[in-house]
């Protein structure tokens, strides 16, 4: 099936014009890895795997841990005549523990498609994180790395992976690397990297978790059961943050609008665009607005030309209310408010737009005229900082070296390939993951979301959920968590703390007896 490029560009979550670097082999080799297995399926090893390990210890909830630090590159191939892929990895493991099966140990990768784990690693869950202000926002340059005192290498050692293309992992076939770059390949390549490291690691027995952000969720979902059914590789639980797992909530349909009206709300809401009323009490305003949503808003869209005129003004009038814009504006787009229009229209008056990922951030794009922003603000302020301190950190701190750009946002995996996941006309991973927690009763599954996200906004996740074709029973296995913030919520210092917490517990709650 074709996807027509303006669809293309709505699916792609994150989007920065990166330039292809030119493939320079790597310089400033620490130390290469052992060998594998040799009769394994990975063993097509046509470039040497460098790693370079470095000692540290750091105190985290209040504990002083001790840890080694490996960074380097691991060689996957799922079969024998398949393309390899030379992938590169951080891992962060607690020093002194003599029994694997003792220590969780959670696998953790960001989005895009074409996203490294810079986000989750260097902004969340990592020892070290970017200084940002104590609101998330971009302080002055230079940029600086701080201690994370919350990280959940308190309770899990992490493995950080980046995708084929992204981070400094690279086909090692430039005639074949598109086979990496859709949902399939990226399914393989990275279901053979984990099953790989857990076995040159020794941590079969260990309690095992995914962490994925963003389309990173809907690549954790699809992990989830193809480790499950091809390598029998049981999971306790599965992270999704900021995530989507069908895009039919996203864009194109009716049911996208009624998902963004409560994240829109919660933004007009933390601009004080609301009536006071509105204000007071947040949680019955989302209370109210949820069910306004999932209600009349969601009938008179299942009624198109047939609602009436009356009707039509009743529910512009609620719409206006809930997101702060005028009645007439509402209308003018038959009740279904883009919200790239919204994040371009609600601050105007002030001269600013608002960034998508985060709708808490505002920017000036010099052209008060147009309908659409021309960036996303919020992005700029993270890009900078991550990017200096990860290029910073990989390289004197963790004693790895490369001359290859380290693709913190690559543009080259599109377009990227989503022919396998379609389900009628919906691209989604609702059905493995619900194969996956109805095979194995045990998994349980973590959904953290942002409040003011309008790149994936919450409601579109739990809409998923609450739709997967499982027995009902299995939602108990599913829990929420939502935070002040965008879709990188772990920026604000409150929010990091808090979310580093509820992900230790629930790792902690769900690694066996």
């Amino acid at each position: 099936m074709k996807i027509p490029a303006r669809v293309l560009l709505l699916l792609i979550l994150f989007v920065v014009p990166v330039m292809a670097d030119d493939e320079k082999p790597a310089k400033g080799e620490k130390k290469v890895a052992e060998e594998g297995n040799k009769d394994g399926p990975s063993e097509k090893a046509d470039a040497e795997e460098e790693t370079s390990e470095t000692k540290h210890t750091g105190t985290f909830g209040g504990e002083e841990l001790s840890y080694t630090v490996t960074a380097g590159t691991m060689t996957v191939s799922k079969k024998e005549k398949d393309p390899a892929a030379s992938m590169f990895y951080v891992a962060y493991v607690k020093d002194g523990v003599k029994d694997p099966a003792d220590r969780p140990i959670a696998y953790c990768f960001n989005g895009g498609p074409g996203s490294s784990a810079v986000w989750l690693h260097l902004g969340g869950f990592g020892p070290k994180r970017v200084q940002m202000t104590e609101d998330g926002m971009m302080p002055k340059p230079p940029f600086r790395l701080a201690d994370n005192p919350h990280s959940i290498l308190k309770v899990a050692d992490l493995v950080f992976i980046d995708p084929v293309s992204t981070g400094f992992s690279r086909s090692q076939d430039k005639d074949k690397v598109n086979e990496f770059h859709g949902f399939r390949g990226d399914l393989d390549s990275m279901a053979e990297f984990i099953r790989l490291y857990t076995t040159r690691n020794e941590r079969w027995l260990s309690p095992k978790f995914l962490a994925g952000e963003s389309y990173g969720a809907f690549r954790a979902a699809g992990l989830a059961h193809t480790l499950h059914k091809d390598f029998g590789f049981y999971l306790n639980g599965v992270v999704l943050v900021s995530g989507v797992l069908s895009f039919d909530t996203m864009w194109g349909t009716d049911l996208s609008y009624i998902t963004f009206l409560e994240a829109m709300s919660e933004v007009a809401a933390y601009h004080k665009k609301l009536d006071q009323k509105l204000l007071q009490d947040p949680g019955a305003r989302r209370e109210e607005v949820e069910a306004f949503a999932k209600g009349d808003y969601a009938a008179a869209l299942l009624q198109g030309r047939r609602l009436s005129e009356v009707d039509r003004e009743a529910i512009a009038t609620q719409i206006s209310r809930y997101i702060g814009l005028d009645v007439e504006t509402v209308k003018s787009f038959n009740l279904r408010v883009p919200p790239s229009y919204f994040r371009e229209e609600l601050l105007k008056e002030e001269g600013v737009m608002l960034g998508r990922f985060d709708a808490r951030v505002t920017g000036k794009d010099g052209d008060l005229a147009s309908d659409y922003p021309g960036f996303d603000p919020s992005y700029s302020v993270v890009y900078g900082p991550y990017s200096a301190t990860l290029n910073d950190y990989i390289r004197r701190e963790l004693k790895y070296e490369s001359d290859l750009i380290y693709e913190i946002l690559s543009r080259r995996v599109h377009p990227w390939n989503y022919k396998d996941e379609f389900v009628g006309e919906t691209i989604t991973v609702t059905p493995k993951l619900a194969a996956a927690m109805s095979e194995n009763p045990e998994l349980k599954v973590m959904v953290n979301v942002g409040y003011q996200d309008l790149a994936t906004p919450y409601s579109a996740i739990r809409h998923s959920i609450d739709h997967l074709d499982m027995d009902p029973s299995f939602l108990d296995n599913i829990e929420y968590t939502f935070y002040e913030g965008g879709h990188m919520m772990y920026t604000i210092e409150k929010s990091n703390e808090e979310w580093n917490k509820d992900v230790a517990e629930f790792i902690e709650r769900n690694s066996g007896d």
